[in-house]
């Protein structure tokens, strides 16, 4: 099975520009209320994932700051401590099963590097619990 059939298009995912700001950052991933979003860059090239643990590393180092001054630091600027390494779009199902053990979501691209979408680690899911509830009454 190929990892298109899991496939939620980057139309429906929420990203966030490498050039963005904290606050940015910040203020969509509270309304999103998501953890880990994946990073691209000007191009729509996959970067990376910004977590909240990034984020909050970060608001740590500034020491004493005020909320405003998070509009002036970009995402360059915050180290990331984890990352999602991306599969592309032509890998089969079974190589991105160890990825999503670890990984919410797991990052597509093509074969130039452009995000494309993600595979929900609960769709993955869902399709092996049907496939073997239809197992089980075959039995």
């Amino acid at each position: 099975m190929n990892i298109a059939f899991f496939l939620v298009p980057k139309s429906d995912v929420v990203t966030l520009n490498i050039q963005s700001t904290l606050r940015q950052a910040l203020e969509k991933m509270e309304y999103h209320r998501y953890s880990t979003v994946p990073l691209v860059d000007d191009d729509g090239k996959y970067v990376g994932v910004l977590t909240e643990g990034d984020l909050l590393w970060k608001l740590k180092s500034l020491g004493d700051y005020r909320f405003q001054d998070t509009e002036n630091i970009k995402l360059t600027e915050i180290d990331r401590y984890q990352d999602y390494n991306p599969v592309a779009i032509y890998d089969e199902v079974q190589n991105i099963l160890s990825k999503a053990i670890d990984q919410n979501f797991v990052p597509v691209t093509d074969d130039q590097g452009v995000f494309i979408g993600i595979v929900r680690r609960r769709e993955i899911l869902e399709f092996y619990a049907e496939s073997a509830s239809k197992v089980k009454n075959q039995i």
